[in-house]
């Protein structure tokens, strides 16, 4: 029996737009080879026609109605999907389930690509809107887990490549060629096991003060 995969935290992996969840086929495959358990969803619709907060609360039911509340988590979200985690981490309770949490390749502070289309979500993902300025503001808040944002140099669908950098947590630049095969090169996917196998950031406490 082994007891390093049993303190494994159950992975959920949350795809980008126009994506389902067998985008995570190649990664799902290695992190359950190595003793993860690992869940995904389909977001609906996938294409941005409806915002990210709407899909966020998909997140959100989805980890109701498949963990138990004391159940805590580790989640990756790739692209948009690395956004709509952070709505659900931010505004939807996340913050109390969530542990390790893993940023791929996701606009954060958005990509000029959003600029072509005029469906709600790809709006939102648009630099300097509404919903990212609002979500920035408190980003701070994602100190509390082990975050990392995981992207490349090279991406055409996140422009500016760099709006992938959080100024929390850690980041890790791999240098992969297309946006997509960030969820198949094996340099990447060396990352995402590597972060979710690390310990848990514990919360600092407070000095008792002597007397």
């Amino acid at each position: 029996m082994n007891i390093e995969n049993q303190q494994r935290n159950p992975v959920l992996l949350i795809h980008g737009i126009d994506d389902t969840e067998a985008v995570f086929h190649k990664m799902a495959a290695q992190l359950r080879l190595q003793g993860w358990s690992v869940y995904s969803l389909d977001l609906v619709p996938n294409n941005g026609d409806v915002s990210l907060n709407e899909l966020a609360k998909q997140v959100a039911d989805y980890v109701t109605a498949t963990f138990a509340p004391e159940q805590r988590l580790d989640l990756v979200g790739f692209s948009m999907g690395g956004i709509v985690s952070r709505y659900y981490v931010q505004r939807l309770g996340g913050i109390n389930r969530v542990q390790r949490f893993i940023t791929i390749s996701s606009p954060h502070h958005g990509t000029v690509v959003a600029y072509g289309s005029w469906r709600p979500g790809c709006v939102q993902m648009r630099p300097d809107s509404v919903f990212l300025k609002d979500l920035n503001s408190d980003a701070v808040i994602l100190g509390q887990l082990n975050f990392t944002s995981i992207w490349t140099p090279y991406d055409l669908m996140i422009v500016p490549a760099n709006s992938s950098q959080m100024s929390v947590g850690r980041e890790v630049i791999v240098p992969v060629a297309l946006h997509p095969w960030m969820l198949t090169d094996p340099r990447s996917l060396a990352v995402v096991k590597a972060t979710l196998a690390e310990p848990i950031k514990l919360p600092l406490l407070k000095k008792a003060s002597s007397q």
